[in-house]
């Protein structure tokens, strides 16, 4: 067996002190940039791993498996009211519908607004006339496909008997934080893009590692995903196959996500089976571009986001021309930020629009109108996820496995069954 790295090892390959290395590996911001890099690629190159079991017997399971996530980057996040957080004379009343936030009688938020510029669910105003200020947003909103996730892979560790580390980052903060997980874990799970592919390939020579949502062939390692394909063509066939359902926007999701591009793809080819049998229909009647132009198709770039789903359909209804029949979103906090717009706007969903969403998180199941949507299993996802590590710790020599799990699409009020 061919022995692993030390860090003497990458001190030597980068030749730097092995206190060096140490502080690269723990503490990477004391560290120069072009030092830091320096190291990070001697780690890469020698497949080097920092291992718990030096703290421990060496060769002896950690009984941890670890879960890696992406993280959120907090930089343009405002500072929190340390005043409010502090004083229980302001506890304020929270509309957590619109975002507002309305301050208590006793006292008002600096920038607050009149009262008449946010009503209340009755049509008056929110807190017996107390002035609304915008709110403040402390954190970004969880994203809940990652909750559904995680909750899948803690069960599915504890069945097993092992406990489930988790841990998340973004920016070069993820190599460190991968590499250091890696050395006290028994095998990993991580989200695709949220880690470089070199990383991932030497991180596996120590340890098994299973990517989550990317079916996208290219590498030698274990990989479980959902059929987003098969998914947002069903879908999209259900919308189209409506009535007057002629005009059509389609909101993407980020255009390096895996998940966007076989969503995309699966829309897509729906309007194109569409697009053939209506050209079948009229076949010798009229033009193969007359049949294609009953359907419009616009795109329009969206990021996964509730706040870039509420972008789109403000500038959907800014714009002089009419709405669409469908807004096609390619995740469930797109959409909902649609129907947030829409909602506030008055436009009848789905008797003017329909709007659908993909993913089946339990917000959909409460907005107002229910969200149509694809459901994948996201906990399902987790614990897969969680049974490929454990296999490949049984059987290191098993080929590299893709599991790709079925999805359903649920019928619901904002773009209901006929």
């Amino acid at each position: 067996m061919t022995k692993a790295p030390t860090v003497y090892d990458v001190a030597a390959h980068a030749a730097v002190s092995i206190a060096t290395v140490s502080r690269v590996l723990r503490r990477p911001d004391d560290v120069r940039p072009e030092t830091r890099t320096r190291v990070l690629e001697s780690v890469r190159a020698l497949g080097y791993v920092p291992s718990g079991a030096a703290r421990g017997l060496a060769g002896r399971r950690h009984g941890v498996l670890g879960l890696f996530l992406p993280g959120h980057d907090a930089i343009d996040e405002p500072e929190p009211d340390w005043a409010m957080l502090t004083d229980s004379s302001r506890i304020p009343l929270v509309d957590d519908r619109e975002a507002r936030v309305a301050p208590s009688a006793q006292g008002t938020a600096p920038g607050a607004t009149p009262a008449s510029r946010h009503d209340g669910p009755s049509g008056g105003p929110l807190g017996a006339g107390a002035p609304v200020a915008t709110a403040r947003h402390w954190s970004n909103p969880a994203n809940l496909y990652f909750d559904e996730v995680l909750r899948g892979a803690e069960v599915e560790s504890w069945r097993r008997g092992f406990a489930l580390m988790v841990a998340a980052g973004r920016g070069s903060s993820r190599e460190v934080i991968v590499n250091d997980i890696a050395g006290r874990v028994d095998g990993l799970a991580v989200l695709a893009q949220t880690v470089p592919a070199d990383l991932l390939a030497h991180v596996s020579r120590r340890i098994p590692v299973v990517v989550l949502a990317d079916s996208r062939p290219g590498d030698e390692l274990d990989h479980v995903s959902v059929d987003n394909v098969a998914g947002m063509r069903a879908l999209t066939a259900f919308v189209l196959d409506g009535p007057g359902a002629s005009d059509l926007v389609y909101v993407t999701g980020p255009s390096d996500s895996p998940d966007e591009a076989d969503r995309h793809r699966g829309f897509d080819e729906a309007v194109a089976a569409h697009r053939s049998a209506a050209r079948s229909r009229g076949a010798g009647a009229r033009s193969a571009a007359d049949a294609d132009a009953e359907v419009r198709v616009r795109v329009e770039r969206g990021d996964f986001s509730r706040d870039g789903g509420r972008r789109v359909a403000e500038e959907l209804l800014a714009r002089a021309e009419p709405l669409p029949h469908a807004v096609v979103c390619a995740n469930d906090q797109t959409a909902l930020g649609v129907l947030d717009v829409f909602g506030r706007a008055g436009v009848d969903v789905p008797g003017r629009v329909r709007v659908t969403g993909f993913d089946g998180i339990e917000a959909g199941r409460f907005s107002s109108p229910r969200l149509t949507t694809v459901r994948q299993p996201m906990g399902e996802l987790g614990r897969v996820a969680v049974r490929s590590v454990v296999r490949r710790l049984t059987d290191p020599g098993l080929a590299p496995q893709r599991v790709t799990l079925p999805v359903e699409v649920l019928l619901r009020e904002s773009c209901p069954a006929r």
